[in-house]
C-alpha cells in the first residue's frame, strides 16, 4: 500500500515473557521478588483520590525530587525524572545523540539501545565484549556521536571498575556519555560522584529493580544542570505531564525508607551468592554477577532445552536466540524458596 512508504519501520524491543498464568515462578524479567517498602503501602493507602482529577506536578518540583536530591547529595536541578529508566533513556537518545557520527555501545548489552537508535534514525556501532564479557575502554576512544553502556552490564551482570568508567567519560569530552545503572545497587560502584567533574556525563537509574517498584514506572537521570535543562526542553516539547501523581508520591516514600531498601539489596545479593554456588554444582558456568541475576551456561545441556523444560515446570527464565549468547540463560534472583524450586527442576533437567 502506498501509505506504508511513509511508515517508520523498526524491529521492536522484545521484553521477557509475561505469562498469563499466576501460579508460576517468574525469573525472567529481573523484577524484585520482595514487596515495596512498608512506607510505600502506607503512602498508597493515604493517597487522596481527589488529586487524580488534576494534572500532576512537574517531577522536579515534587517530594520525589527532594527525596532523591537528599539521598544522592545533588540539587533538584541536577535531576530528570521519567516513566521508568526506559523513558529517561529514550529522551536522552532523542536529546543528545543528534550527530552524523555513530554512537557507540557494546554488542552484548541492553537490547533497547539499537531499537531507540533505529526509531530516532541515529547511526550506531557496537563494540565487541571480550571473551570474559568485559567492556574494553579502548574501543570507545574513537570519533563518535555519543556513548552509552550499562554498568553492571545486562544481560551479563559484569561490572566495570569506576576508574574505567571515568576513562571512557574523560576520552569523550566532546559528546555525551550515558551510564545506565539499572543494577548498580547490587554490588557496583556508581558513577554519580563524577557528574560534578564531567559536564558530559549522564547517570541513569531506576526504581524497578532495587526499589521494588517496577509497576510504578519511575526512573531518573543525574547530571549537570545544563544537561538536565536540555532533557527537560525535549520532554516538555513532547509531553509535559509524563509522571503520574501516584508514582510521584509513592516514589518519594520508597526513597525515604532507606533501611528497607538496604535490607532488600543485601538479601538479594546473599541469595545470588548462594545461587552461584548451587548452579556451579549443577554444572553451570557464568561470569561473576553484580546484578540481581546470573547469566549462566550449562556445560552439557543446551540453554534452549533448559529454557523450554523449565517452562513446562512453570519456571520462567530468559533466553535469547542471538550470536555469542544463545547458550546462556539469564536467571533472575528470586526468593530463597523460588530458587530452591529452580534448583530442583534443574537437577532433573541437567542431572
Amino acid at each position: 500500500m502506498k501509505w506504508e512508504e511513509n511508515v517508520r519501520k523498526v524491529t521492536p524491543y522484545t521484553p521477557g515473557e509475561q505469562p498469563k498464568k499466576t501460579n508460576v515462578i517468574k525469573l525472567n524479567t529481573n523484577e524484585n521478588p520482595y514487596p515495596p517498602a512498608p512506607a510505600v503501602a502506607k503512602a498508597a493507602a493515604a493517597l487522596n483520590a481527589e488529586k487524580l482529577r488534576l494534572y500532576p506536578a512537574f517531577p522536579e518540583q515534587t517530594k520525589l525530587a527532594e527525596a532523591l536530591a537528599a539521598r544522592y547529595h545533588i540539587g533538584t536541578d541536577q535531576l530528570f525524572i521519567g516513566v521508568g529508566s526506559d523513558d529517561v533513556l529514550s529522551m536522552a537518545f532523542l536529546t543528545f545523540f543528534d550527530s552524523d557520527k555513530p554512537i557507540l555501545f557494546p554488542d552484548i548489552t541492553y537490547s533497547f539501545y539499537d531499537v531507540w537508535a533505529d526509531v530516532y534514525k541515529i547511526p550506531y556501532e557496537t563494540k565487541q565484549l571480550d571473551a570474559d564479557f568485559q567492556i574494553q575502554p579502548g574501543d570507545y576512544k574513537q570519533p563518535n556521536g555519543g556513548v552509552i553502556f550499562p554498568n553492571p552490564n545486562a544481560p551479563t551482570g559484569v561490572r566495570m571498575p569506576l576508574s574505567q568508567v571515568e576513562e571512557i567519560v574523560a576520552a569523550n569530552r566532546d559528546v555525551v556519555v550515558i551510564v545506565d545503572e539499572a543494577y548498580i545497587d547490587f554490588g557496583g560502584t556508581s558513577a554519580l560522584p563524577l557528574i560534578d567533574k564531567y559536564d558530559n556525563l549522564l547517570v541513569v537509574q531506576t526504581f524497578s529493580k532495587s526499589r521494588n517498584l517496577a509497576g510504578m514506572r519511575i526512573g531518573f537521570a543525574c547530571g549537570q544542570q545544563k544537561l538536565i535543562r536540555y532533557l527537560n526542553d525535549v520532554k516538555y516539547s513532547v509531553n509535559s505531564y509524563t509522571m503520574n501523581t501516584a508514582a510521584l508520591e509513592l516514589g518519594a516514600a520508597a526513597v525515604q525508607d532507606e533501611a528497607y531498601f538496604e535490607a532488600c539489596c543485601q538479601k538479594i545479593m546473599a541469595t545470588r551468592e548462594a545461587a552461584a554456588e548451587r548452579l556451579s554444582k549443577l554444572g553451570f558456568t557464568f561470569p561473576k554477577s553484580y546484578a540481581n541475576f546470573i547469566f549462566a551456561s550449562h556445560k552439557t545441556v543446551p540453554a534452549r532445552e533448559i529454557f523450554e523444560k523449565l517452562k513446562e515446570n512453570d519456571i520462567y527464565v530468559r533466553w535469547w536466540d542471538k550470536d555469542r549468547i544463545n547458550n546462556y540463560l539469564r536467571i533472575t534472583i528470586g526468593t530463597d524458596e523460588q530458587m530452591e524450586a529452580l534448583y530442583q527442576a534443574l537437577d532433573q533437567i541437567c542431572g
